[in-house]
């Protein structure tokens, strides 16, 4: 089904993910808003778009304001006539382990990550309302946001936020016949190209050499391109009815994600009280623990990262 027509801004889209995004968004059909904080990143994207004979246009600015995501709305409307896609991509990092993160490292984070979310979905859904398009909004998470990671605090609780948002803006624009999903990609972007774990998948993605089996299928691991089809027909006619969900992409893998559930319920006449916890809570509980953080499965001798 093409996006012939359609209109789609990519927030975040002047390298890595957010520029595939953009590209497949393009190839389908669809005009395409760049927005990215450099300039010469932003540009180069147009350029990549429009030498493969699409349409695009560059917004230069820090997504997390108000201003910037009506600007992103506004450039679509002027450029293109209308607006129909939503892809928020944009996101920074500021890793640093609980003691050594700032005030600054946090808010730096959540304000373009889960603000800018915020703020521009508010002013895509506006516009769809207003005037009555049924549109399509992709937000980006994160597998950290789903299970947690050493030294990301700020990053894990923004792509938490950002499902989180997700499904009570299903609840809020069913009516409007709008479609809003997540996606938790895994590929290889700037962050993953640093973890010698996925040394060898980098090194054959960098190359032009498929990724082994052992990250494509093992791992869901992949490129960025593997994750854009995936958000390419999140943005389709076609996931009519499909909203509020959570969407896996990686490699040759894709997943549903679960809502959370509880894994066990127990009851006692009276209420749970200190006395009685102190009895039985242990055992229910460590009966169930649930795990956190991401675990990966050891290296065949072959895909070693080299010393």
């Amino acid at each position: 089904m093409s996006l012939q027509g359609k209109v789609a801004i990519v927030t975040g889209s002047g390298a890595g993910l957010g520029l595939a995004y953009a590209q497949e968004l393009a190839a389908q059909g669809a005009a395409v808003v760049i927005n990215d904080v450099d300039q010469t990143h932003a540009d180069a994207a147009v350029a990549t778009i429009e030498s493969a004979g699409g349409r695009a246009v560059a917004v230069v600015a820090p997504v997390g304001s108000t201003e910037t995501a009506e600007q992103l709305v506004q450039a679509a409307l002027t450029s293109f006539g209308g607006l129909d896609i939503l892809v928020t991509n944009a996101g920074i990092l500021r890793d640093k382990s609980l003691l050594k993160m700032s005030d600054e490292d946090f808010d730096a984070v959540i304000d373009v990550h889960l603000k800018g979310t915020f703020t521009c979905v508010r002013a895509a859904f506006k516009h769809f309302k207003t005037e009555g398009v049924a549109g399509r909004i992709v937000c980006i998470g994160s597998p950290t946001g789903q299970r947690g990671n050493f030294g990301q605090t700020n990053y894990a609780a923004a792509k938490a936020g950002i499902v989180g948002m997700v499904r009570t803006w299903a609840l809020e624009m069913k009516r409007a016949g709008v479609s809003v999903n997540a996606v938790i990609p895994v590929a290889a972007t700037a962050m993953t190209k640093t973890v010698p774990y996925f040394q060898k998948a980098v090194e054959a993605d960098e190359q032009g050499a498929p990724m082994p089996d052992f990250f494509r299928k093992g791992l869901g691991f992949g490129t960025a391109a593997d994750a854009a089809g995936v958000v390419a027909f999140l943005s389709s006619d076609a996931v009519e009815g499909i909203t509020g969900q959570v969407i896996g992409a990686g490699g040759d893998r894709l997943q549903v994600w679960s809502h959370p559930e509880p894994v066990v319920q127990e009851y006692h006449d009276g209420g749970w009280d200190y006395a009685t916890l102190q009895t039985e809570g242990r055992d229910i509980l460590g009966a169930h623990l649930q795990p956190v953080g991401e675990s990966m499965p050891e290296l065949p001798a072959e895909l070693q990262p080299s010393p």
